[in-house]
């Protein structure tokens, strides 16, 4: 344990503030019982937010002797916090958009648990059951605007990437925040930090003092990705699927940047919903982008795609290289038709309720190797349906990289083996190859040992 690690009794913020005696006693059972190593593992995450480091088993063991407990108390709820990162202080003070953050994670983990996966009235094993527990996770979490015209740009990338990939997205995110566009991201550092960066300057320039930096996570993979310091809208998702249906929900425009094997899944989620002929009328603006050193990286993206998923897959996003203005310029333009459309069909500006999301893009995938070995890889599939399951290997590696669980799994059974046909599994052996030798896997400093064997 680090010697300067901190104790601390905090009151939570937001929501949180407010309870009702009855909600103060179901919230004390519920973190005191199953919950209760979930929401530490998560709290130690929000703890060291803006800490650059991608290793959670290092993360856990370092503070192996931390606690959070919480207590009732006259005015409601405070946290007790024994042996904290020191990092979420400032003489002894916690930062307040870290009290935030780690209210956040308290008040999305015990909704799910308390009132979604213990209720007899949820429903998640329908494809509407799941959507409508995405929504209310979103709703208890108040980032729903709902007078608010569509402005909500999602930003994905890679946590590990080169400086020069860091400083454009920041670029891009300058250009989105000066057209008065807000900023989603999956929360942690690199690409997911640049555009909100950017964003902020050019926000302060238009004299916008209310921006919105929304962070979506999930428990498994937060804390290998703490929270930057610009989120100010965290929320927890219980697990990666309802993570991403909440991007493709919640967003109107979507920025790919350079990336991994995260980025990689994220990309085949939203292509295996395009590619479903129920959402064919749904403007859904989604543009690759990186500087100019990063061109071989979507020449080879979209050369796995076209090979995959063929060149219908293709016509679904636009690359542009090296130009940030433009980049911007199509996410404004497609935005306002996003508006369009959804006044013409008399949808929720806030939450796109006529996306068709298929169960095999919403049922929770566990990363065994049993799993992983039975995945259909092969072209003769619908082209959706190859989607969800190259999502599900690119998902799978993601989770043998950096998820406690999973990487346990590897350590007492070896790598995952991956089959299919013969031309995927050549494609899919030279992506991963080059992710690896960009250094696209683990951030710097931090040594990478595949979790995977592909077998043609």
């Amino acid at each position: 344990m680090p010697a300067d690690a901190v104790s601390a009794r905090i009151y939570p913020a937001g929501i949180l503030t407010t309870l009702s005696h009855m909600e103060v006693e179901r919230l004390h059972d519920v973190t005191s019982g199953d919950l209760a190593q979930l929401i530490r593992r998560c709290a130690l995450a929000v703890l060291n937010s803006g800490q650059e480091d991608d290793d959670a088993e290092a993360l856990l063991q370092r503070y192996r002797d931390f606690t959070i407990e919480v207590q009732q108390f006259n005015r409601g709820i405070r946290l007790e916090l024994s042996n904290a990162p020191p990092c979420a202080f400032v003489d002894g003070v916690m930062v307040q958009g870290i009290r935030e953050l780690l209210s956040a994670v308290i008040r999305d983990l015990v909704y799910f648990d308390a009132e979604l996966l213990r209720s007899a009235s949820a429903d998640l094993e329908s494809r509407a059951g799941i959507t409508n527990a995405v929504f209310e996770i979103l709703r208890n979490a108040h980032v729903f605007r709902p007078q608010k015209e569509p402005d909500l740009v999602v930003c994905w990338g890679g946590h590990s990437i080169p400086r020069l990939e860091y400083n454009y997205t920041k670029k891009v995110g300058y250009e989105i925040g000066l057209r008065k566009l807000n900023i989603c991201t999956g929360c942690g550092p690199g690409a997911m930090k640049g555009p909100m960066k950017g964003a902020a300057i050019a926000h302060a320039k238009q004299r916008i003092n209310n921006g919105f930096y929304v962070g979506i996570s999930e428990p498994g993979i937060i804390a290998a990705e703490s929270p930057n310091p610009i989120v100010n809208q965290l929320v927890i998702m219980p697990d990666i699927e309802k993570r991403l249906e909440a991007f493709a929900r919640l967003g109107h425009g979507f920025v790919v940047f350079p990336g991994g094997v995260g980025t990689a899944e994220e990309i085949l989620f939203l292509l295996g919903l395009l590619l479903n002929p129920a959402n064919d009328e749904q403007p859904f603006p989604l543009v690759f982008s990186g500087p100019a050193e990063a061109r071989g990286y979507f020449e080879q993206i979209d050369a796995f795609i076209g090979l995959t998923l063929g060149p219908i897959a293709q016509e679904k996003y636009q690359i542009i290289m090296a130009d940030p203005e433009k980049v911007a310029q199509a996410m404004a333009s497609g935005v306002a038709r996003v508006g369009t459309h959804r006044r013409k069909r008399k949808d929720a500006y806030y939450f796109n309720w006529l996306l068709e999301v298929e169960m095999a893009f919403q049922q929770p995938f566990t990363p065994t190797h049993e799993n992983m070995a039975a995945l259909e890889l092969d072209r003769g599939l619908p082209a959706h349906v190859l989607a969800a399951n190259l999502r599900r290997v690119f998902s799978g590696i993601v989770a043998g990289n950096v998820k406690p669980e999973t990487l346990a799994r590897i350590r007492a059974h070896g790598p995952f083996e991956i089959h299919g046909e013969k031309e995927i599994m050549q494609a899919l052996d030279r992506l991963l190859e080059s992710f690896v030798s960009q250094g696209r896997m683990k951030l710097p400093g931090n040594e990478y040992k595949p979790c995977y064997r592909v077998v043609a």
